[in-house]
């Protein structure tokens, strides 16, 4: 049976190599770069050979015409050399923002698709981090440390090459370093992906902490919560530190002995090079050139040996972007699906059961009813009885368990998911305001909206007056997340952006919750013809009754499972749950 670790280790590295097989899209950039690093490896290794030159035929018979023309010669490797270099990084950081472009892009586009059942149970700091720190080692190991590795091994071939040619005792001395460093290298990879992973992580887990504090920073002021909340965020800055101060180690225990290897090997090489020179079997030339090249074989082992935690980091990061990647949408459109284009009003709950992914209980259980067209719906029910579940499931956010839902007889998986969505206008419970102006959130959904056409559907959220109050009117700035704007104003920004759609359905998921009563009546007063004229059927999900009495039928909710149906003086009559709801806000109607 395979072990946990080796498991990991093996996801880790097939990541890097998808990685490594996204250079294809930048083929030419990246060939440039191997080119670049083929004519530096040709110029590092001419140079000693010049010194060896400039010693034995020209210093030693003191020959000026020679030293004059390997210095010139000199001259020529080292700006080449420089050209060179400069060539190799350049592309290669050219290549490695291309790869991370790719992948932002990549990932991103992935978020747009995934389902709402895997936000609901992902965290949006490790996402943050997989887009920003996890694709910033993938660049970073793209853009220098594969450049090193690669130049690394080229420049090691080629110099092993020369030093065989030129004393074959001397170079297998020098080569002995090369298996030894290669196998510490292997095994601080293999034994410490993890560990690398488990850095990651951390940062995600401490990036959540601060996300959660920068959203909730007024509870945390309300509440005086500000000291706890710095040891919070001391506990997991303390946990990240400990994670990086264990691949410290990793690399104290390994490296120091690739750095004894070189120094001993170097010993060795003058020692038995030295005797070499004075028995007359070796020029002082060729012991300058071999101890060059010498600086030239250890270099490339100890850049690669620095590489390999950047190695280990990027393979680490790579399996974590490649999991959001590879993450199965569970809501897809199915093979042959149809568009949907016309609505005749007539939608239908069949022994509709759902349960939410991980939860212990269903949210729905056997929910049945079926709208007439030009009907205005509302849904009403205790807090969590499961009445935005059922808004969630027309739009397909979610798959019934059980059951099945049908728009004019025929079931909403049959139907594009853009399309769908497209004739489906939604006031969401949780109001969303991005930055920018008033407008531009406004016409979020349809941006080519004439002024007029945005100003028609303000009127009808009641938020036109306030709107044009505002010194900049409608180009005010929204700051983020509405800063700025009450509840019951960005409540009735979202629904004039709603109203700008093309919808033939319009779900209205508690909308005017944050809205006083007065202003929330003008708005359903407002919205009444409107609903019945532009939509096929209306869904007004709420909580106070007096927000639903005039709809034409109450679907009565609780914990989930419709218990009651009817007008508001049906359900007066005949539900007793709606008369407490009734005489509940009643009294606390008198209380206010």
């Amino acid at each position: 049976m395979v072990q946990q670790p080796e498991l990991q280790e093996n996801s880790s590295m097939q990541s890097i190599w998808r990685v490594l097989g996204s250079l294809r899209t930048y083929r030419w950039i990246s060939l440039g770069a191997l080119v670049s690093l083929l004519l530096l490896t040709a110029a590092n290794a001419l140079t000693p050979q010049l010194f060896r030159w400039s010693i034995d035929q020209g210093i030693v018979p003191q020959n000026l015409r020679i030293v004059l023309y390997s210095a010139a010669w000199m001259v020529v490797a080292a700006i080449a050399r420089g050209l060179f270099n400069f060539g190799q990084s350049y592309l290669a950081e050219a290549a490695s923002q291309g790869v991370a472009y790719e992948l932002r892009k990549q990932i991103f586009s992935k978020i747009q698709n995934l389902s709402f059942s895997y936000h609901d149970q992902s965290q949006t700091s490790q996402l943050l981090t997989r887009v920003t720190s996890d694709i910033e080692q993938i660049r970073t190991f793209i853009g220098t440390s594969l450049i090193q590795v690669i130049g690394g091994t080229v420049t090691l071939v080629a110099i092993a090459v020369v030093l065989l040619i030129m004393n074959w005792q001397l170079a297998l001395i020098t080569l002995t370093v090369v298996p030894m460093s290669g196998w510490l290298m292997a095994r601080f990879i293999s034994r410490n992906s993890g560990l690398f992973r488990q850095v990651q992580e951390q940062l995600g887990d401490l990036n959540a902490v601060l996300q959660e504090n920068l959203l909730g920073i007024k509870v945390v002021k309300g509440f005086v919560r500000e000291s706890a909340e710095k040891r919070r965020y001391t506990t997991m800055n303390d946990a990240l530190i400990k994670a990086n101060m264990k691949t410290i180690r990793a690399i104290r225990n390994t490296f120091p002995f690739i750095f004894l290897l070189s120094n001993l090997v170097t010993l060795a090489v003058f020692a038995y090079g030295g005797a070499q020179v004075i028995d007359g079997r070796f020029s002082i030339g060729e012991l300058v050139a071999f101890n060059s090249y010498l600086v030239l074989i250890l270099q490339p082992i100890l850049l690669i040996g620095f590489a390999a935690p950047a190695i280990a980091q990027a393979a680490a990061s790579a399996e974590r972007i490649y999991e959001v990647v590879d993450a199965e949408v569970e809501i897809r459109d199915r093979p042959n699906a149809i568009a949907f284009e016309t609505c005749g009003g007539r939608i239908t709950f069949e022994n509709v059961c759902f349960r939410y992914p991980g939860a212990a209980t269903a949210a729905l259980k056997n929910v049945s009813f079926e709208t007439k067209p030009k009907e205005l719906i509302a849904v009403l029910g205790m807090t969590g009885s499961g009445k935005s579940t059922i808004m969630n499931l027309i739009a397909r956010f979610y798959d019934v368990t059980q059951g099945s839902i049908r728009i004019d007889g025929r079931d909403v998986r049959d139907f594009t998911l853009q399309s769908l969505r497209t004739h489906i206008g939604i006031v969401f419970q949780e109001t969303t305001l991005f930055s920018g102006t008033i407008r531009e959130n406004i016409t979020y959904a349809k941006p080519k909206a004439t002024l007029e056409q945005v100003i028609e559907v303000a009127k009808t959220a009641q938020i036109h007056d306030f709107i044009i109050s505002l010194p900049d009117g409608y180009e005010t700035i929204v700051g983020e997340r509405g800063v700025g704007l009450s509840g019951g104003q960005k409540q009735r920004i979202a629904i004039a952006r709603t109203l700008l759609t093309d919808y033939s359905i319009l779900i209205l998921d508690d909308s005017t919750s944050a809205v006083d009563a007065k202003t929330a009546a003008q708005i359903q007063a407002e919205l009444d013809d409107l609903m019945r004229q532009k939509a096929c059927v209306t869904f007004v999900v709420a909580q106070r009754i007096s927000t639903v009495k005039n709809a034409d039928r109450i679907l009565l909710i609780d914990q989930g499972k419709l218990i009651a149906q009817g007008s508001h003086e049906e359900l007066m009559q005949t539900s007793p749950l709606y008369g407490v709801i009734l005489e509940s806000q009643v009294k606390q109607k008198e209380k206010v």
